[in-house]
Formats: C-alpha cells, sequence, structure tokens
C-alpha cells in the first residue's frame, strides 16, 4: 500500500468545510485529519474488479483509524476525504462543491445526558412506572433548538399502527384528537400482521410500516410524545439494533424551523414494557395488538396512566459531506448514469459487555461497519476504477453519501440539491451491505417488479448461469431503508440488489444461515468488522453484473424506465417532461 495521502490534497478535498459550533467550544470539524488518520491508499490495484482489490477497500474504511465513520466527526469525515482521494487516484473527475470531490451536507449531533433524560408512566395512584434507558427504552428528539425539553404529565393512547393511508382505505387517527398526548404504535402495518395480500402490500412492508413514517405522522397529530413498541420480526431486528442505534449522538440535517414541528419527545419500549404499561391501564396488549389489526379499529386510551418525560441534550452543529465523482460521457455528457453507497456508519459509542472478558469484541466502542457498509462504498470505487478505462457515450457518477444511517439524510440532501438535474439522471444502482457469502446461483432484488433495470440484471445473470429473485424478506422493509429510495420516489429508476442467497456450497440454508449469524451477531453491532478469512467471490460477480449494467445503460441511448403502475412512474412522467 502506498504510504500517501498528501496534506495538499487534503486540503483540497476539504476546502468546502466550516467550523462547527457546540455550547462548549468552536471545533473545526472539516480541517484536515491529523496525521495518524491519513490512512495510505492502495497502490497496484487493477481496472478488473478482483477480491483481492475489494478486500483492501473494505479492510480500510473498517479500519478502527476511522473509528465507524461517524457522520461530522473528525475520524468520520477523514473516511470521506479518504474515498473523494481514491476518486481522484482512480481518474474521476470532482463532482462536488467549488471544483471538490465533496458536497457540504449541514447536520446537528443531538446527544441525551441518560442521567437527567427520562420516560416515566404514571397511574392515577401516583404510582409510577419508570423506563431504564436502554434496557426497555431509547428516547430522543428532534427539537434543535433548545437543550432541555419536557412534556407535562399526558394522556396516553394507543393507536394501533398509526397510519393514515387513504390509499388503502384506512386511517388509525381518524375521529382522534391527540395533541398534547403521548401515542403508542405498533411497528410494520397491517399487511404484515395479517399475511392478507389484500391488506396494504401483504407480507411486504410499506412505507406506512416504517418507524421514520410513524414518528412523522404522530407529529403531524400534534402528539406530545411518539413510542414504538418494539417486536423482533416485524421490526426485522432484535432489541440490540434499537439500543445500539438509537443510543449516543444522533445525527440529523439542519432543519429551517428548528424542528419544532416535531413531538417533544420520540422513542422505541420493548413489548415487555409496553405489556406492563397496558396491564396497568387495566388492557391487554396481545388482545388490543390483534384488534389494530382489523379494519375499523379505534383508538384506545390507556385510562388511569399518563406519560411524562424530559430530555437534556447536548446540540453540536457539524458539517458532514456526501463524496461525488464523475467520468465524463464523450456524446451526450449531460446524462447520467448513477451509483450510489453510502459510507458512513454509527460511529463510536459506548457499549455494553457483549462477550466474555478476553473476546476481541469485549467492550468494544466502534462500530466498524465493515459489511455496513464498506462493502458498497468499496463497490462503487471498484466499479469506478474498472470504468474509468472505458469509453463512455454518457456520463457515470459515483455518489458515496452520508447520514444514511441517521435515515437516509445524505441521499435524501442530494436529491433536494442535485449537483445535475434530476431528469438527467438516466438510472441509478444503489449497494448497501453485501454480505461475503462466497458466490452464489442468485442475486436478490430489493423491491421486486419495480422497472426494466430487472430485466437488465436477469439478461446479464443468465450469462453467469444465475438467476434474480426477490426479496425474501419483503417485510422487513429493506426496500425504504437504503439510499435509492430518496431518489426513486422521485422518479429516477434506481435498481436495489444484492448478494444472492443460494450458495454454490451449500445450497439455500447456508445462505440463510450465514444472513441470520449476521442479522443477530453483527448487524449495528461493534462485531460488524472486517476478516480476512472473508470470502468475497460472490461479491465480485455481483459488481461485475452491477458495473456491466450501468456500462450497457451509459454506451447507449436506451431510457430505461418503471413497469407501468409502479407508485414512482407518474413522478419519472412528470420529471421527463420538464426537460
Amino acid at each position: 500500500m502506498k504510504k500517501l495521502f498528501l496534506a495538499a490534497s487534503l486540503l483540497a478535498l476539504t476546502a468546502c468545510g466550516e467550523k462547527a459550533v457546540t455550547p462548549e467550544a468552536e471545533t473545526d470539524v472539516a480541517a484536515a485529519p491529523a496525521p495518524e488518520l491519513l490512512m495510505p491508499l492502495p497502490e497496484g490495484t487493477v481496472p478488473a474488479i478482483t477480491a483481492e482489490d475489494l478486500a483492501v477497500r473494505i479492510k480500510t474504511l473498517a479500519d478502527d483509524t476511522f473509528e465507524g465513520r461517524g457522520p461530522g466527526s473528525v475520524t468520520g469525515e477523514a473516511a470521506a476525504d479518504w474515498i473523494g482521494a481514491e476518486m481522484a487516484r482512480i481518474g474521476l473527475q470532482p463532482g462536488g462543491d467549488n471544483g471538490s470531490y465533496l458536497q457540504e451536507v449541514k447536520m446537528v449531533n443531538q446527544t441525551i445526558d441518560p442521567a437527567a433524560s427520562y420516560l416515566t408512566f404514571v397511574e392515577d395512584d401516583g404510582t409510577e412506572i419508570p423506563t431504564r434507558l436502554k434496557d426497555d427504552a431509547v428516547i430522543w428528539t428532534k427539537h434543535q433548538n433548545a437543550t432541555e425539553l419536557s412534556f407535562d404529565p399526558s394522556d396516553v393512547v394507543f393507536v394501533g399502527y398509526g397510519a393514515v393511508a387513504p390509499e388503502y382505505g384506512w386511517d388509525d387517527y381518524a375521529g382522534l384528537d391527540v395533541t398534547g398526548k403521548t401515542v403508542v404504535i405498533l411497528i410494520n402495518d397491517p399487511g404484515f400482521a395479517t399475511q392478507d395480500p389484500e391488506l396494504f402490500n401483504g407480507k411486504a412492508m410499506t412505507y406506512y410500516g416504517r418507524w421514520t413514517y410513524k414518528f412523522e405522522e404522530a407529529a403531524r397529530q400534534g402528539a406530545a410524545a411518539a413510542i414504538i413498541v418494539h417486536e423482533t420480526a416485524p421490526a426485522a431486528y432484535g432489541w440490540g439494533v434499537v439500543a445500539g442505534s438509537w443510543s449516543g449522538a444522533q445525527s440529523d440535517l439542519v432543519r429551517a424551523n428548528g424542528g419544532v414541528d416535531r413531538t417533544t419527545m420520540e422513542g422505541w419500549i420493548t413489548h415487555e414494557k409496553a405489556e406492563e404499561l397496558f396491564k396497568a391501564a387495566g388492557l391487554d396488549y396481545q388482545t388490543l395488538k390483534d384488534a389494530a389489526k382489523e379494519r375499523g379499529f379505534k383508538a384506545v386510551p390507556l385510562t388511569g396512566l399518563k406519560a411524562k418525560g424530559e430530555i437534556t441534550q447536548k446540540i453540536e452543529p457539524l458539517t458532514s459531506h456526501n463524496v461525488i465523482g464523475i467520468l465524463p460521457g464523450k456524446k451526450t455528457s449531460d446524462e447520467y448514469v448513477l451509483y450510489t453507497a453510502h459510507w458512513d456508519h454509527l460511529g463510536k459509542k459506548p457499549t455494553e459487555k457483549t462477550g466474555a472478558p478476553g473476546e476481541d469484541f469485549y467492550q468494544d466502542q466502534i462500530f466498524n461497519g465493515a459489511v455496513d457498509n464498506a462493502t458498497g462504498a468499496s463497490s462503487l470505487l471498484e466499479i469506478a476504477e474498472a470504468m474509468a478505462k472505458q469509453d463512455l457515450d454518457r456520463s457515470v457518477m459515483f455518489l458515496s453519501v452520508t447520514l444514511e444511517e441517521s435515515g437516509l439524510l445524505g441521499s435524501e440532501y442530494f436529491a433536494q440539491h442535485p449537483t445535475v438535474p434530476l431528469n438527467k439522471i438516466v438510472a441509478g444502482i444503489n449497494m448497501d451491505g453485501s454480505l461475503p457469502l462466497g458466490r452464489t446461483h442468485d442475486m436478490v432484488v430489493v423491491g421486486y417488479g419495480a422497472s426494466e433495470l430487472e430485466d437488465m440484471l436477469v439478461e446479464y445473470l443468465a450469462t453467469q448461469d444465475r438467476v434474480v429473485k426477490p426479496d425474501p424478506k419483503p417485510e422487513a422493509g429493506s426496500f425504504y431503508r437504503s439510499d435509492h429510495i430518496s431518489l426513486a420516489k422521485r422518479g429516477v429508476p434506481m435498481l436495489y440488489a444484492d448478494g444472492g442467497e443460494d450458495k454454490l456450497d451449500g445450497g439455500i440454508a447456508a445462505g440463510k444461515a450465514i444472513a441470520q449469524a449476521y442479522n443477530e451477531q453483527r448487524y449495528h453491532k461493534p462485531m460488524d468488522e472486517y476478516s480476512d478469512s472473508w470470502d468475497l467471490s460472490g461479491n465480485v460477480e455481483d459488481i461485475t453484473a452491477l458495473y456491466t449494467i450501468g456500462l450497457e445503460i451509459a454506451q447507449s441511448d436506451a431510457w430505461p424506465t418503471w413497469y407501468p403502475g409502479n407508485e414512482f412512474e407518474a413522478a419519472r412522467k412528470e420529471s421527463l417532461g420538464q426537460q
């Protein structure tokens, strides 16, 4: 590996940064990283997509030096700088602000003080039912204009799935006034609960099942606090993911109104804590959960129970960056093929003891994010290096975004502030969290049945003697949980394809076992670390497929589009009509 990462190039990459002001001090988070953070760039990489080159890039981005790539942190932004320097080394032109590879993204980190913050429920006789933060509750706020917030004891209302979905004839808030109240909400949507294909989207989660939507809707309804009940199956992840993801610093884009249009408190509780609360109100949690999945469900007050809470938080304005490189086309350079992959992860935060003394992950504080998403960011660079040697009719943009783990905020910022017109992006391909499974007979398309990009993937995979399969866990809502959605909902045809699960060696059972082990032991945990034992041969085949599709589009005048009737088709037609 070449020991160069010149200060001059770093200064060029970070020229668009600004100082972040905290209540305690002023910190220049955009300054060039300290010398020990200047990770070496690889030398000797080749244009061919290889496991060796991919391994070097993943290992670097998942290194402890970057401390989990937390957006806005010195170590996290050093990872973004490293990606930009790699783009420069392999020959991409800068596509960010002011001739750099970086697009500035204004953000804040909000960190609650757990010793001075709480969520407590109170019975009529004064008996308190406290929650233990991280053990059975996590709380935060989207308010960015105050370091201390509280809400008076408020009535508690169970609003089922908390969905207002007119296209499905569903309104959990119908005839209900929750102004100033605390709403308790189920995760996912009624389609998952019933498995009825005629209700919502059946087993596949809709946007109404996403936690992001539920908090947004509770705010629109005027609630003081919104609390989601966690259950592993409908959430598609365990409580450990909740406790790890929503503790420590929480990142957000700078909100024009300071976030005052959101509820004072947002959070999760375990289903065990929910059962305790319902029992205290003389109700049965399971009975009401079953009722909530049926049409005509009416919200139920938890009579005799009130909620109160307080948040003391540190608010830290910071700057993060999307990283953008471009390969200009020679004929229609104003038309773009887009590749996306987020570079950020959860950073460094205090963690509980997760193993026996002496084990490597005992009290590990760094969430390295090797699979999620050093694999995707490294795949993006692999494709860029391969495509840099091709003659392209159209331009190709490589976009590595920040703040994905905070709610797809970096891609949303790009979609709101695109560096090229969105109706000039012909199509896009997103890469996120590819497991090192080894070679497989298949590739999985998340959101299967969406666009003509899938037809192209089917055609190419046939040359590898492989097939496309739909997402085996549509109930997890993965289609709404990665950065492609920020562009798709504005009409840009996006393909989100991942590695398969039908291993050449061991079949579907072996693939599922590896995926299950990752989800239970490593996903959003410190154990998501790189290992030299990884078999990246399947990743290479997957990346090659995605590279070939993008190259084909870049060397043609075709405009792949959404299938008729797709939810994003109208947005695309409207967008193209504005050309």
